[in-house]
């Protein structure tokens, strides 16, 4: 069995019910669980049957308890997270978005305790120690400039060891906040330009690039949710060729019709092949899959990320199509799931990439 580890922050995730708006919903109930991407991605892996370690600096209180416990519940090894004294479990606020009503988060998370542990905290050889593969994601390096320095450690670290490194770009806006002289764009840029000739697998969704690298997809415009997704071989070309480390650029590829309303793929381009991929694909053709009246789509992009480990890393899966078409498969479940991790099993993913999509009740 694989062993996969993560690393980055996981929050409290608090959100109203059903599609309530925060200003509905407070005073009153929210329903809390845990979530983080790269938690997220250990949570896939782990219902896959991998064997996934999560590590992340947690403090020592009973919510971070109820955490822990949450991730050990569905097979995450938690033996290498940290406990401190410093530091407080990050929040996010969600309001699910529907029709023209897009989804919005709120962060609290200023003050953390992974933003405050350094690299050296991290006992790296036992957490590596029969290892295959590290995932990281933009996310965990914009909390602060500390824990931006514990990713590129753990990435060069992992890498030393011989693990395949993969990184999901994950562009945050709204972080990216603790280097003053520079703007979010500029500082993500700066510093993921660090992290990436260490990795192997870059996943990005279809601004990534543009907001990170400023590489940009032609004919394209996101905010209106129209793609030209033949452009995006292109532009995993130029990637690779300012980072000629990379194995793999995958890019996931949604249409935003409207909050309720996506369509949903991806690209995965092969370096040494030069050529790409599509999924899914109909009579040979690429043609996304038609998600209507999405559940939750928060956590959609650290499924596709998780199904394209598990794919690349499982004989099962032979050729890049083949690991691409599970990702994006698992991807597209995830949205019919409330909460940010994908409780679907590798059964259902292989039906539905295998073309098995009418929901149909099975007794």
């Amino acid at each position: 069995m694989s062993k996969v580890v993560t690393f980055g922050e996981i929050m409290g995730r608090l959100a109203p019910p059903g599609f309530l708006r925060l200003p509905q919903a407070m005073p009153g109930s929210l329903d809390v669980t845990f979530a983080g991407a790269e938690a997220n991605v250990a949570a896939s892996l782990s219902i896959l049957g991998l064997d996934a370690h999560f590590v992340t600096a947690l403090p020592n209180n009973p919510i971070a308890d109820a955490c822990v416990n949450s991730l050990r519940s569905i097979g995450i090894d938690t033996s290498s997270i940290l406990r401190s004294d410093i530091g407080r479990l990050g929040l996010y606020f969600l309001e699910t978005g529907a029709n023209q009503r897009p989804s919005r988060v709120i962060y609290d998370r200023d003050g953390s305790t992974i933003g405050q542990t350094p690299a050296d905290a991290y006992d790296w050889d036992k957490i590596f120690a029969g290892a295959d593969w590290f995932h990281v994601t933009g996310i965990t390096p914009a909390v602060s400039q500390v824990a931006a320095e514990a990713t590129l450690h753990a990435a060069k670290a992992a890498k030393q060891r011989g693990l395949t490194v993969s990184c999901d770009l994950n562009f945050r806006g709204k972080l990216w906040r603790w280097d003053s002289s520079a703007s979010p764009h500029e500082l993500a840029g700066r510093t993921m330009r660090q992290l990436l000739p260490l990795v192997d697998v870059l996943i990005a969704n279809e601004e990534d690039c543009g907001d990170v690298l400023q590489i940009r997809a032609a004919e394209t415009d996101v905010a209106s949710g129209k793609l030209s997704a033949e452009r995006y071989p292109e532009v995993a070309r130029r990637v690779v060729q300012e980072f000629p480390n990379l194995r793999y650029v995958a890019t996931t590829l949604r249409e935003s019709i409207s909050a309720s309303h996506n369509n949903w793929g991806a690209m995965l381009y092969d370096a040494a092949a030069e050529s790409a991929s599509f999924a899914p694909r109909s009579d040979g053709e690429y043609e996304p899959y038609s998600i209507r009246n999405i559940v939750d789509r928060v956590g959609g992009g650290d499924s596709f990320a998780a199904g394209l480990i598990f794919g690349l890393l499982n004989d099962d899966y032979p050729t890049p199509q083949a690991a691409l078409q599970f990702a994006v498969a698992a991807s597209c479940l995830a949205h019919s799931i409330i909460g940010d991790l994908n409780f679907s099993s590798r059964e259902e993913i292989d039906a539905l990439a295998k073309g098995s999509a009418s929901g149909r009740v099975v007794r």
